[in-house]
């Protein structure tokens, strides 16, 4: 291979791999090294630099400069094929730095074609995993269609690099927030918890730091604007927007909406808040299969006892009766003590007359 077309060659995998040109030259100088020890049966006392400006391969044998003339088509092959790796390495350490940096964050690509229940999804420069696990319930794609998903991890695995993605991870709904609230990207608003079931719904607390700024309104936007594409996203899941408080009372009853409460006992030893709603509201409140309860216990950190007005009035006549037997007792108690602490002067009086006699 003559200088220009080394430099060429080293300049158009620096442009289409996006691999650094000195890396590229470090595997080439590294891969001409390897073959040369093999060719001339030598260990250590090779050593083959390349000029980055002209190109010049400088190949020395001890003290001895070789004519890279000398290496011969079997060097210059098996050079060939450790250039392939290198830059294999190199092109997989790119996807990696590239892709790892952006963890967490969602991409767009292609749905290439189906492996098992496992989605492959072409994202121009390498190709992601979307299994099973991490995708919506009931949601279906078809090759060619474009699919966002959330970049859940990213791993090396040989000289390839495996992206794995998620669309029912909670963090794709807080991202989808991010890309259609400016006030959330800008920090205005802040998303302080999110809790979860993908593909049926997600309750989602937040908090303003401007006063003027109303958190619910600037996530639902002008008409449901904002809310309506992301639940379009999510393929319809149902989503609570709920204005987040450091006071629980305030905090619990917001987050079993769209249910009213009527009353709430807090335990902060344990964090069990009991909820009193009205008979009519106890379905609401718990929700289909407990979903609604069972968000809103993982949104705010309690565990939720929900009871209806007439169970609560049962527990206050109960506690009411309870506490009077108690008392009853008691007093019972006490006067059979009294009793039995007090002796009649007559039996004093009959013991001393008995001790006389």
């Amino acid at each position: 291979m003559d200088k220009e077309s080394l430099l060429r060659l080293v300049d158009s995998l620096h442009r289409d791999k996006e691999i650094a040109k000195d890396v590229v030259f470090q595997g080439i100088e590294a891969a001409l090294t390897t073959a040369a020890r093999k060719h001339f049966r030598a260990q250590d006392m090779i050593s083959i630099q390349i000029n980055r400006d002209t190109g010049e391969i400088i190949a020395m044998e001890g003290d001895r400069k070789i004519d890279p003339s000398e290496l011969g088509r079997i060097t210059a092959q098996t050079a060939k094929q450790v250039i392939i790796q290198k830059i294999r390495e190199a092109e997989r350490d790119v996807i990696y730095d590239e892709f790892n940096s952006r963890k967490g964050t969602i991409v767009s690509g292609v749905v290439q074609r189906f492996e098992g229940s496992s989605m492959i999804i072409n994202l121009g420069k390498t190709e992601a995993v979307l299994h099973k696990s991490e995708q919506i319930a009931d949601e279906h794609y078809n090759t060619s269609e474009r699919a966002r998903a959330l970049v859940f991890d990213v791993k090396k695995v040989g000289t390839r690099v495996k992206i794995l993605l998620s669309r029912a991870h909670p963090d794709f709904v807080r991202r989808l927030f991010e890309l259609e609230v400016p006030e959330i990207a800008e920090g205005t608003i802040k998303i302080k918890a999110l809790a979860r079931e993908p593909g049926h719904r997600t309750k989602i607390a937040v908090a303003s730091s401007d006063q003027n700024v109303d958190c619910v309104g600037a996530c639902v936007g002008v008409r449901g604007s904002r809310i309506k594409n992301i639940v379009d996203e999510l393929n319809g899941e149902k989503i609570d927007i709920i204005r987040w408080s450091d006071e629980p009372e305030v905090l619990l009853p917001n987050a079993l909406k769209p249910a009213e409460v009527s009353g709430i006992i807090l335990s902060n030893e344990n964090q069990v808040a009991t909820i009193v709603v009205p008979n009519d509201q106890l379905s609401l409140a718990i929700g289909k299969k407990g979903q609604n309860v069972r968000l809103a216990a993982r949104l705010t950190g309690w565990d939720i006892d929900i009871i209806t007005e007439s169970e609560l009035e049962e527990r206050q006549k109960t506690d009411t009766v309870e506490s009077a037997e108690t008392a009853e007792s008691n007093k019972t108690a006490s006067n059979n003590l009294d009793t039995a602490s007090s002796v009649p002067a007559e039996s004093v009086e009959s013991s001393g007359e008995k001790e006389g006699t």
